[in-house]
């Protein structure tokens, strides 16, 4: 669609932080990347959301609570022995196990990576790993019944998409302009007043119109990995940090930094424009 974001295709020097081109603002480098304004505003201890610079780097992650990452390995120590008790014979290894599991508990955020080439390599093994087992079981299938089985791409996304959603059409209208490179979304005709609703249920992480080429709009953050956006709205309903459900009615269709009556929708898979009607079922009505 007309003007959009470009600071964030000029890339980083480096994985996880961001250098400010001109033209960025807070709201433009959070929807691509697909993070929360504010969020990114408090990792980085900028107090006013203007108050960015070109050259300034910025972190797109949380600032780590430990001086090294402790995801998969853990310093082992022993508890302290209680005043007054003998200590008893050594305990096998496996018998750490809960202390270990009680950290996780208690300490769920010394466990994050932040994103990086290495950390998406690494937990992408972890996730593709149980593929050899569908590989190995579509061949005895099929042997053993006769038929020719489809191809197992199905699976294989649901495994490498965790956050994968069902997705609603977040408006009633004609199609004007599919998703392309330029446009980074789709285009719904419709009548000033329509209702827009969540496409997915998530969290409002912004509400307003500070998005030069997007008029009044509303970014609604769905889980990790997805975020969703609604421009052009005539009138918002929500505000940021609020909780909606799928379906819910969200805003009003209208033509705030455009010259047609029309919802420019988006959905962004870790900060990237993807083609909604992969996603988005059947046809609006």
């Amino acid at each position: 669609m007309g003007a959009a974001p470009t600071g964030a295709q000029a890339g980083t020097e480096q994985p996880g932080v961001y250098i400010v081109q001109k033209g960025d603002t807070l709201y433009s480098i959070a929807l691509n990347h697909g993070l929360d304004r504010k969020e990114l505003a408090e990792w980085n201890n900028v107090p006013d959301t203007g108050t960015i610079h070109i050259g300034q780097q910025l972190s797109l992650s949380p600032p780590s609570p430990q001086a090294g990452p402790s995801l998969f390995s853990l310093p082992e120590s022993s508890p302290p022995s209680a005043p007054g008790v003998t200590p008893g014979p050594a305990v096998p290894s496996e018998a750490k196990v809960p202390a270990n599991t009680e950290r996780f508990k208690t300490e769920p955020k010394a466990f994050k990576l932040p994103y990086s080439e290495p950390a998406v390599a690494q937990l992408k093994g972890v996730v593709d790993a149980p593929r050899s087992v569908l590989a190995k079981v579509d061949p005895m299938v099929e042997k053993q019944t006769g038929t020719i089985l489809p191809p197992a791409e199905s699976p294989s996304e649901v495994i490498s998409d965790p956050d994968r959603l069902d997705w609603i059409w977040p408006a009633k209208g004609r199609l004007l302009e599919a998703f392309s490179e330029a446009n980074k979304g789709i285009d719904i005709v419709g009548k000033a007043g329509e209702p827009v609703t969540a496409s997915a249920a998530g969290k409002v992480v912004y509400s307003g119109a500070g998005l030069r080429g997007y008029g009044k709009l509303i970014i609604i953050k769905h889980n990790n990995t997805y975020l969703s956006a609604y421009a052009h709205n005539n009138k918002i309903l929500v505000k940021e940090g609020q909780t909606v459900a799928k379906g819910q009615k969200i805003g009003e269709m209208g033509s705030t930094d455009t010259d047609l009556v029309k919802l420019h929708f988006e959905i962004r898979k870790n900060g990237r424009p993807v083609d909604p009607l992969k996603h988005l079922p059947g046809i609006s009505g």
